[in-house]
């Protein structure tokens, strides 16, 4: 399986954020916009936190909280959670699986680079397959035997 960096390099260099002084409704804007389940927390170019539609609901929504009155600070996991672009993306998966993340932000001498998700992971090993898939396929063609 391969690494973090090459997950990250099928994907845009947008960084989806919002401050933990923003209204939880801002995170969901962004969520929305972006298509995506999450968004990270970051103050004065920091990575503080992430926050997921799944905070929002459980932590404002359920509670009967107002999401243009809750700052994200309030619902967002702090201090997340990360990884480095070397990393091989099977711990990865494990580490997702075993604690339940489905974000992990991505940090290279301590700079945000990125985050990946375990729908990353899955196209990547989909990538693996499909590339196995090719080389096996030329071996019975031409290389294999009677080819």
């Amino acid at each position: 399986m391969s690494t973090v960096k090459s997950a990250l390099a099928h994907k845009s260099r947008a960084l989806i954020h919002v401050r933990s002084d923003n209204m939880v409704v801002e995170a969901l804007l962004q969520m929305r916009d972006n298509r995506v389940r999450s968004v990270l927390v970051i103050d004065d170019s920091v990575l503080v936190g992430i926050v997921t539609q799944g905070d929002c609901a459980i932590k404002v929504l359920l509670p009967g909280l107002d999401a243009k009155q809750t700052p994200v600070g309030q619902v967002m996991t702090r201090n997340p959670v990360t990884v480095k672009p070397d990393d091989p993306l099977q711990a990865c998966m494990a580490m997702m699986a075993v604690r339940g993340f489905r974000h992990l932000p991505v940090l290279d001498a301590g700079k945000l680079v990125g985050v990946i998700s375990v729908g990353d992971v899955v196209k990547d090993i989909i990538r693996d397959l499909e590339h196995n898939v090719d080389d096996l396929m030329g071996y019975i063609m031409k290389d294999g035997p009677g080819g």
